[in-house]
């Protein structure tokens, strides 16, 4: 439930009607936005009077929220959440950044140029896997814990802020140091990674799961904000449909579809999305049109030898080709 105050209502009244709610055992919450004050209510509202409410002076109206999800919902929030990731960098409300970077760590002369020319193209924000979840139990799975301290090295050196997939909840003293914990699809459904990562304070970028659901997607960041943390990036990665052409389904209509449910800030990912690097620059395209937050792009030097998912991952220069383009469509893109 939400209670929409009146303009310039009186402190005093308002906090009578907090006290008064949180006495029903509720869980109270005040959204100050640019147009207007919000109270959200989580917990059990079926006993709350709506008319009686309604009859308070300070009171605009009141809307019962159905939906499964309270927190990530843009009925509960009205306006776009902003996330903070380093200072001048931010997502959401109109600030729309692009991650790119290996998707695995394989050395630390590979990261470093690949960062150099990320950022010199206008990546603010470098990427890379240092735990990868694979199909096959014999492929490369990453460095561990020596890729995410490769990672730290390139970000003091170059200065980006860095994004790199958490396992398991084992290994989270390892990501203090990372600016944004990425929940990768095959993990949006941890239940207790997500509680865990509800009580950081840390950015999580959680992915569409596989064959997830809009509102399973939802569900999942409503986990995480339950906990505390607001700071979720959501990431619209593609899903598995029977169409075979590509190594997933890129949903671009999920991004509207998402900005309308939820004041969540999307990105999306078209290099998991086609798993083809010549497919990548349009769907990138395609999502900035769309009104997506941000990019994440998989971006290898050398391709052809990477040891994880080189088909679908540019070369540095059709890095350099594609932020062009997109700098280009950004002033077109869809305004919800």
């Amino acid at each position: 439930m939400v209670i929409i105050l009146r303009d310039n209502p009186d402190q005093k009244q308002i906090d009578s009607l907090v006290s008064w709610l949180k006495e029903k055992n509720l869980d109270v919450h005040i959204i100050k936005g640019a147009d207007q004050t919000i109270i959200g209510l989580i917990g059990d509202t079926s006993k709350i009077d709506m008319d009686s409410i309604k009859t308070m002076e300070i009171v605009e109206d009141v809307k019962r929220i159905q939906e499964p999800y309270k927190n990530v919902n843009r009925k509960f929030h009205p306006d776009d959440t902003i996330v903070d990731i380093a200072p001048g960098i931010r997502i959401g409300g109109g600030n729309f950044q692009v991650m790119a970077g290996p998707c695995s760590v394989e050395g630390s002369a590979q990261v470093l140029s690949i960062a150099r020319a990320v950022k010199k193209a206008g990546a603010d924000i470098l990427r890379g896997g240092a735990f990868k979840p694979r199909t096959s139990p014999y492929a490369f799975q990453g460095l561990g814990a020596e890729g995410l301290e490769i990672l730290k090295a390139a970000k003091r050196e170059i200065g980006m802020p860095i994004v790199s997939e958490i396992m398991d909840i084992s290994k989270l003293p390892l990501f203090e140091d990372v600016d944004i914990i990425q929940v990768g699809a095959r993990n949006m459904q941890n239940f207790e990674l997500l509680k865990e990562l509800g009580r950081t304070r840390k950015p999580i970028l959680l992915k569409r799961g596989l064959s997830s659901t809009i509102q399973e997607l939802l569900m999942s960041a409503e986990y995480i904000m339950a906990g505390g943390n607001s700071q979720i990036i959501l990431c619209e990665r593609g899903i598995r449909t029977f169409e075979t052409a590509t190594r997933n389904t890129l949903d671009i209509s999920a991004v509207p579809v998402l900005k309308e449910l939820s004041h969540l800030p999307v990105i999306v990912d078209p290099s998991h999305g086609t798993g083809n690097a010549r497919l990548v620059k349009p769907m990138a395209m395609a999502a900035v049109a769309a009104g997506a937050d941000g990019l994440i792009i998989e971006v290898h030097n050398d391709p052809v030898h990477a040891l994880c998912d080189g088909a679908q991952s540019l070369t540095l220069e059709a890095f350099g080709d594609l932020m062009a383009q997109v700098n280009k469509i950004l002033p077109f893109a869809y305004k919800r």
